[in-house]
């Protein structure tokens, strides 16, 4: 679980605490965390495999969102109610999630989804795309691996293929810190490392 500064540090937590209520109703972080690991790698292997890659808008993106936690969180694939941070980086306003999803969900139908692009331009636009749903984090929880499981499908709906377990996860988390100061240049050069030709 991500650890975010949020209005209220304490919404959607069971009191005096920082734990997410979760229909388990495990109240301890370090439990919650590993339950939410074998519910979302497990939800998630069986939508990289079975899931249908059409009508890919943001209901899209936020059904995927449900798929792999709402056997956890009742607020599984809706958009957060309040403002968050983390490590310094601050996310979409909540007011304006709705919006600027629908927003950037249309432009890429208009990109149709990215395919047919030479391989360095789909690098650079897969990299741009993750860095704005990044930028966007629609959600209280769960938005880097809803994120990584959509680029996954993207990537493959592309005839690329991607393996995120090639990446390391801290040179990703500072290629998308350096992407929020402006700079996408590492996170162009991670996708370069991590989907094949």
């Amino acid at each position: 679980m991500a650890v975010y500064s949020i209005e209220g540090c304490q919404d959607s937590c069971y009191p005096g605490t920082t734990v997410l209520i979760n229909k388990l109703e495990i109240r301890e972080q370090e439990l919650l965390c590993e339950a939410e690991s074998i519910i979302v790698t497990s939800c998630s292997a069986k939508a990289e495999k079975e899931l249908e890659f059409v009508d890919v808008d943001f209901d899209f993106y936020k059904g995927l969102h449900k798929l792999i936690f709402s056997d956890l969180y009742d607020w599984a694939g809706t958009v957060r109610t309040i403002n968050i941070s983390k490590k310094g980086t601050v996310f979409c306003d909540h007011n304006e999630l709705e919006r600027l999803g629908k927003l950037r969900f249309d432009r890429l139908k208009v990109q149709d989804l990215l395919c047919g692009m030479e391989y360095d331009e789909f690098v650079s636009e897969i990299a741009e795309l993750y860095h704005e749903l990044n930028m966007l984090h629609p959600f209280r929880e769960g938005n880097g691996r809803t994120l990584r499981l959509f680029i996954t499908l993207l990537v493959r709906n592309a005839d690329h293929d991607i393996d995120f377990a090639l990446c390391d996860a801290d040179m990703l988390a500072i290629a998308t810190i350096k992407a929020a100061q402006g700079d996408t240049s590492l996170l162009k050069a991670v996708f370069a490392e991590i989907i094949e030709k």
